[in-house]
């Protein structure tokens, strides 16, 4: 089956798992090259082909004109040759000559023939026409009024506006690769991205040599693309997989299958910063690949060795240092010096940090849970159910979220919630940061910088502010919070308390209502003495006895117990914070008018 083999040394690739795919790119998609059949619908109408070779969907080169009896040794494969017919003048115009010349370009791999008329001729030669037709060769008569210098510069228009579409289509290409590697099966899309936008099919195996996963990655072009990757077997890859995943360094082998679509088969190692050998991915085609199409495949080889490279010595230092905290979770707190120290660095390692380095908690809650009161409690262990999805956007999979959420905050330690998503990380996250999470829809808890040993106590500590966020709709720093209970209750938890609370006071009418609130926390302040109130108002200590008793008639309450003295005064704190009538003329809260036998 082989044909022909051998290695190519090039730049550096890579890749890694493995899949089968196959799917040849549609014609308008294929990146790269202007076709024969694109030229001549661009040519004026007055051109007459005269024969078609069927190779219009074949790669042009460029036009160039020549009245030399042999241009071939001068000419790239694919080029139209343009001619005024001086090389069939006199002798040259026998049917032997002519033959003779049309073959030579065939040979030369000429894409087209274009016959200028006049100054030599007013017609195509006869025998020009049957040696075009016999070998087959593309024929074009180009009338005298369209000069050679036009058809050129109007193939040099269509090269520079295909090249402006080529540099667009590898943009929506690469963004379709990044795409991909944040899905949920990073590779198997990656591969069913590069099929569709390049005519070949792929195979990525793992350092094992064996083929892991297989799939069509695409699903338009069903034709030869998918015959191929259900014709070539697997085993007839081994030798081509042994050269690539037993060499060094960076370099293409080559080979070939007599398989339709298997032409030309490259292979791509897969390799770590220190050239082991990670994985392979293998190419087929029939036709060489174009510059662009080559950049796409050399992007997805990049791409596929980074996935696998993160997969394996990228992710070691979390893998261990989750393997210690479950196996030995006593460790934290009674391990030895040097373990501890083991742990830190490989801490370190995962957030990209050192062992001295600050640590910091951050949760994140999406926004549409923030401002509505609504969630889990703000509890120490709530919400911590990893693997449940926590996308802030829709269709987002958990996968991309938790790799933007390490790309973001620079760690490979995030959790992904119920509530949203829970990372370690050593940076301070500034107001940039910041303002970068909250446009994505999120809404964050900040804590702050810790250590080691108190990354338990820092998630309390940020656990404790979820229900701030979920109630404000705003991000919170636990730098900037006061830890009191008025602190962490926050204004808006604290006026919704205040409005439940004192509902029949503040239904009243506002100078009643200020009285009365003016009263109770007057009272409150001075911890229930009747004289000290008194004295702070200026009211009859009885006066004062006889409004407590009243507010605790409309509040429903037993204001001698403490517990509902504390909430009392915590409402009154926030009662500013309520949207309230204001008294007329009021001045503010007044006291309430004393009965004259009083005064």
């Amino acid at each position: 089956m082989h044909r022909r083999s051998g290695p190519v040394t090039h730049g550096a690739h890579g890749t890694n798992g493995t899949h089968v795919a196959a799917v040849a790119a549609d014609a308008a998609e294929r990146l790269g090259f202007v076709t024969l059949a694109q030229f001549l619908r661009q040519l004026p109408p007055e051109l007459t082909v005269l024969h078609d070779g069927g190779n219009g969907e074949g790669r042009l080169r460029w036009v160039e004109p020549s009245e030399l009896e042999d241009p071939t040794p001068y000419l790239l494969d694919g080029e139209f040759l343009l001619t005024a017919g001086l090389p069939f003048l006199a002798e040259g115009g026998h049917e032997e000559p002519v033959d003779a010349y049309v073959q030579r370009l065939v040979r030369a791999r000429v894409g087209a023939l274009g016959f200028g008329l006049e100054p030599y001729f007013d017609a195509v030669p006869d025998a020009v026409v049957r040696a075009c037709r016999r070998h087959n060769l593309t024929l074009v008569a180009i009338p005298r009024n369209i000069p050679f210098a036009a058809v050129g510069l109007e193939f040099s228009r269509l090269l520079e506006s295909d090249n402006a579409k080529t540099f667009r289509q590898l943009a929506d290409t690469n963004r379709q690769l990044m795409r991909a590697v944040l899905s949920a099966r990073p590779e198997h899309e990656l591969l069913a991205a590069l099929v569709q936008r390049v005519p070949v099919w792929a195979v990525l195996v793992g350092a094992d040599g064996r083929v892991r996963a297989r799939g069509a990655g695409g699903a338009r072009a069903a034709g030869t693309a998918t015959a191929t990757a259900a014709g070539v077997d697997p085993a007839t890859l081994q030798p081509l997989l042994a050269r690539l995943l037993s060499g060094s360094g960076p370099r293409v082998e080559m080979d070939s299958f007599d398989a339709a679509g298997s032409s030309l088969v490259f292979g791509y190692p897969l390799r770590s910063t220190r050239d082991a050998n990670l994985g392979a991915l293998v190419l087929g085609t029939d036709a060489p690949l174009t510059p662009a199409q080559n950049s796409v495949v050399s992007a997805a080889v990049g791409l596929l060795e980074l996935l696998i490279r993160q997969r394996t010595s990228g992710s070691l230092a979390p893998s261990q240092l989750a393997t210690a905290l479950l196996l030995h979770p006593e460790s934290l707190t009674s391990g030895s010096t040097r373990h501890v120290n083991g742990l830190r660095d490989l801490l370190a390692q995962s957030i990209s940090s050192t062992r001295s380095g600050q640590l910091r908690v951050v949760q994140g809650i999406r926004a549409d849970a923030a401002g509505t009161g609504s969630g889990t409690s703000g509890g120490t262990d709530s919400g911590r159910t990893s693997g449940t999805s926590g996308t802030g956007r829709t269709g987002e999979s958990p996968v991309r979220e938790l790799l933007e959420w390490r790309r973001l905050f620079d760690t490979k330690l995030v959790e992904i919630t119920d509530y949203g998503f829970a990372a370690i990380t050593r940076l301070k996250v500034d107001d940039a940061l910041l303002a970068e999470v909250e446009r994505l829809g999120w809404r964050l808890v900040i804590g702050s910088v810790t250590e080691f040993a108190g990354l338990a106590g820092a998630y309390q500590r940020a656990s404790s502010l979820r229900n701030r966020v979920r109630t404000a709709g705003r991000s919170v720093r636990a730098d900037e919070v006061t830890w009191s209970v008025t602190g962490l209750l926050g204004n808006e938890a604290g006026a919704m308390l205040a409005g439940r609370l004192l509902e029949p006071v503040l239904a009243l009418d506002p100078v009643r209502r200020d009285s009365l609130l003016g009263i109770l926390r007057a009272w409150l302040g001075e911890n229930g003495s009747w004289d000290a109130t008194a004295k702070l108002t200026g009211l009859h200590r009885n006066s004062v006895r006889r409004q407590i008793g009243m507010l605790a008639e409309l509040l429903g309450a037993d204001l001698n117990q403490a517990q509902a003295r504390a909430e009392f005064w915590i409402a009154l704190q926030y009662t500013g914070d309520l949207d309230l009538p204001a008294a007329a003329d009021s001045g503010g809260i007044q006291p309430p008018v004393q009965p004259s036998h009083e005064r």
